[in-house]
């Protein structure tokens, strides 16, 4: 059975090798070697695949501009799941991308039908407070998007670039799906591509790190992100070929003109493509017909990349759920009350104490190791002490979740309280 990913429903990824071949995702791994000081994430297979980071991978690399962006909606409390995201934009910005966060009250006010006020009220108490507790620097962008004039005038043309039977095919629309539906998708993109307008700095690598069931938008993002395009450079045999997708006559005629100028001696201009044969580097050719193509008052967008971490187990098993109290740890709760969640969550133990000390512990299947490998430990050692102890019966249920209870606890207590010192800094970050 094909594997769904709804981006507004309840994903379940029993085996995430299966998105590398269903939704051309790339396997992280494969990357990680080329990354200075990884997110312990990346370092853990929390993050297990990717769509083109390797160019976010490089532009960090050479100490050139990058961003990352991501999104929430304000439509419940935010759990430890949400704090996985914020974190990974907090990495990227403290390895030099400029940050935007993005709080979806348009997407929550046509999908949920949350009002204006209360997806405010929601925005600056449950997420904003929180990411900038967490460390998200005043350098970055936090903005919700019905207060953004540039998004929705983006959205509004990326929409001229879509087609209702796509956004059908991708997100399973029909007749009885409302319109401002359809038009948060398009906000969306336009939340995800804005880092790239010349007033942010014009065309740069961009990563999106979400849960692999926000796929279907990084999929029609970087589709519109092409479309949106006014030439496509393609290297060929001993020459580099650009097709004018929708650059008019007289847009191809300036970019011949401009190539020549660049220095280029042996460029042919044909009625719907330039042919350049003195072009020994395709990558710099596409460079320069992006920045001319901002310059004639397109975008020249980069396809977005993205990150995909593994959804968190919900303490009382399956998906972690914001619409099941019991299943996660909202960062907003009283730290007692999430103590006490954790010593009733769902383990990996057998059935008796017997039965753990000859069999062993199943601490993959164990909501309260992945609380401590997702949030509770920093050391890599501790995690494979008690990962081996686990399995081999020495260590106890009991055991384990006295310490996950009381490291909740504390960190919960001490988040909190940044929360209140990032309350008056909402100012530092145009909130105030």
């Amino acid at each position: 059975m094909a594997t769904k990913l709804d981006p507004w429903g309840a994903v379940s990824i029993d085996d995430y090798s299966k998105l590398f071949k269903e939704f051309g995702i790339s396997s992280f791994e494969e990357i990680l070697p080329q990354i200075d000081d990884p997110h312990p994430y990346m370092k853990r297979h929390i993050i297990f695949g990717h769509r083109d980071y390797q160019s976010v991978v490089q532009a960090m690399n050479e100490k050139k501009p990058f961003a990352v962006m991501s999104g929430f909606m304000p439509s419940g409390r935010v759990h430890l799941g949400g704090k996985m995201v914020m974190e990974e934009i907090i990495w990227h910005q403290k390895h030099g991308g400029d940050a935007f966060v993005a709080i979806a009250d348009m997407e929550a006010h046509s999908v949920r039908g949350i009002s204006w006020q209360r997806c405010r009220e929601m925005g600056i108490e449950e997420y904003v407070l929180s990411l900038i507790a967490l460390g998200f620097e005043p350098s970055g962008h936090i903005y919700f998007q019905s207060k953004s004039q540039a998004v929705r005038d983006l959205a509004f043309e990326l929409a001229a670039a879509a087609r209702f039977s796509e956004l059908a095919a991708i997100y399973g629309f029909s007749g009885e799906t409302n319109v401002a539906h359809m038009v948060s998708v398009m906000v969306q993109s336009a939340d995800i591509l804005h880092p790239q307008l010349a007033e942010n700095g014009g065309p740069k690598p961009v990563v999106i790190p979400v849960g692999s069931d926000q796929d279907a938008h990084i999929r029609l993002t970087r589709d519109l992100a092409s479309r949106m395009r006014k030439f496509l450079v393609e290297e060929r045999e001993g020459y580099v070929s650009l097709r004018g997708k929708a650059a008019g006559a007289d847009l191809i005629e300036a970019a011949a003109s401009h190539l020549k100028e660049m220095g280029y001696k042996k460029v042919k201009r044909y009625e719907e493509h330039i042919d350049v044969f003195d072009a020994k580097d395709a990558q710099k050719i596409e460079e320069m017909m992006r920045e001319f193509e901002v310059e004639a008052g397109g975008y020249g967008f980069m396809p977005p990349a993205s990150l995909y971490h593994r959804f968190m187990t919900g303490l009382t098993g399956g998906k972690m759920s914001s619409s099941k109290p019991d299943s996660h740890i909202a960062l907003t709760e009283d730290p007692e009350e999430a103590a006490k969640k954790v010593m009733r969550a769902v383990t990996g133990g057998r059935q008796s104490l017997a039965e753990q000390k000859k069999l062993g512990g199943e601490p993959d299947k164990c909501t309260i190791y992945e609380l401590m490998l997702f949030h509770l430990s920093e050391d890599e050692g501790e995690l494979k002490e008690i990962f081996e102890e686990c399995k081999s019966g020495e260590r106890i249920c009991g055991t384990c979740k006295k310490e996950a209870a009381e490291r909740i606890k504390l960190f919960l207590t001490e988040h909190q309280r940044e929360r209140e010192i990032a309350r008056e800094r909402l100012s530092e970050y145009g909130l105030g």
